[in-house]
Formats: structure tokens, C-alpha cells, sequence
């Protein structure tokens, strides 16, 4: 992350659970700075099994002859560059190796239509296209790549709306509610595991129903 307080946060709080963590700043958009996560996993840890591409970001809600290039630019290198440079460095990592699992953070906008969010969408739709591809083309070598597709997610950011504005989202759920991000974390620690071994270029959507 490059959001160095939050990281330390993560790291504090995996260790009282019991884990072991380590934090590096980077910012996934910078092609070294991503090529120094692998071999800073395996100095911190000894070895790299499994990894998770989850940076994106999104934009304001507008028109796309009102997108700005800038705006364009910065969700198109985070959200998608940076996933495909992390699969760059991970996949070389898992090919010398002979096996590695891999999950991407995508989203329900990268399998259906996204009015008003059109760099968001385009960037995750690319998400999904790489996990396809980099799954096709890596099976054979035992690497599995896979990518969740969360609906509405109870994050900070829908956290923080009107009581109102949240049972707005939840009603257009089948389910009737907000997702939680440890169902998130439930469906990625699935695919990375062992007991979906058989299961790779997969797109999961996680969303209470709504791409039924």
C-alpha cells in the first residue's frame, strides 16, 4: 500500500490474532516498486505460495465525455496496470517454482454494464480478462489463478452513508443486505486453498445474489 499508518495498523493486528505480518510501501502502478513485493515476501517469510492483487480505485460518478484523461489514467494504472504487474512478477516467481495460487480483487462492474463509472469498469473488466487469460496460459506450469467479484460490501465507504441510503442498496439485494468484507475474505481464502485445487480461471461473484 502506499498508505503507510493503515499498513502498520494491519500488521499490529494480525499479530495480536496470532499471524505473522510484514508491511512495504509500494505503489502498484510503478513497475519497480512492484517488482520488489516477491522478493521481499520471501525475505520476510521464506517462501511465496499464494498471493492476492486486491489495490483499485474508483472515480466520481459522471458522464465519460466528463471523465478527465487524468481521472481515466489513474484508475486505468492502478486498478488494472497494477494487477497485471503483480501477475508478472508473481507468475515468474510460481512458474520456478511449480506451483503458487493466485486471486484478484475484481468486481461486479467487471462482468456487467457500468454507467456513469466507465474507468472503474473498464479497469475491472480488464481485471477479469487477465485472470482469464494468465489462468489459461499457466495452468499446465500448476499455477491457478482465479478473482472474487463482490457486489455492495459493507467497507468504510458504505460504512459511513445514511442509514437510509444503506437500506437502499441492501433492498436491491436479493438477499436483502450488505455483504461483509470477511464473506470477501471467506470466498478469496477458498480459492487460494487447496480444497478449490481443481478450480482455476474462475470468476466468483460474491454479491448476495445479484448477478443470479
Amino acid at each position: 500500500d502506499v498508505n503507510d499508518e493503515a499498513g502498520a495498523e494491519t500488521v499490529t493486528l494480525i499479530e495480536a490474532a496470532g499471524g505473522r505480518a510484514a508491511y512495504k510501501h509500494a505503489n502498484v502502478a510503478d513497475v519497480s516498486e512492484v517488482g520488489s513485493l516477491v522478493p521481499f515476501a520471501l525475505e520476510s517469510f521464506g517462501r511465496l505460495d499464494l498471493a492476492v492483487n486486491n489495490a483499485g480505485v474508483g472515480a466520481m460518478p459522471k458522464p465519460v465525455q466528463d471523465v478527465a484523461v487524468a481521472e481515466w489514467d489513474r484508475v486505468i494504472n492502478v486498478t488494472l496496470r497494477g494487477t497485471f504487474l503483480a501477475l508478472q512478477s508473481q507468475v515468474a516467481h510460481f512458474t520456478a517454482q511449480g506451483s503458487g495460487s493466485i486471486v484478484n480483487i475484481a468486481s461486479l462492474a467487471g462482468i456487467s454494464a457500468t454507467p456513469q463509472l466507465t474507468p472503474y469498469g473498464a479497469a475491472k473488466h480488464g481485471v477479469v480478462s487477465l485472470t482469464r487469460s494468465v489462468a489459461k496460459e499457466n495452468a499446465a506450469l500448476g499455477i491457478r489463478v482465479n478473482a472474487v467479484a463482490p457486489g455492495a460490501i459493507e467497507t468504510a465507504a458504505l460504512a459511513s452513508l445514511p442509514d437510509e441510503a444503506k437500506a437502499g442498496y441492501a433492498a436491491e439485494i436479493p438477499l436483502k443486505r450488505l455483504g461483509q468484507p470477511e464473506e470477501i475474505a471467506n470466498a478469496t481464502t477458498f480459492l487460494l486453498s487447496d480444497q478449490a485445487s481443481f478450480i482455476t480461471g474462475v470468476v466468483l461473484p460474491v454479491d448476495g445474489g445479484t448477478e443470479a
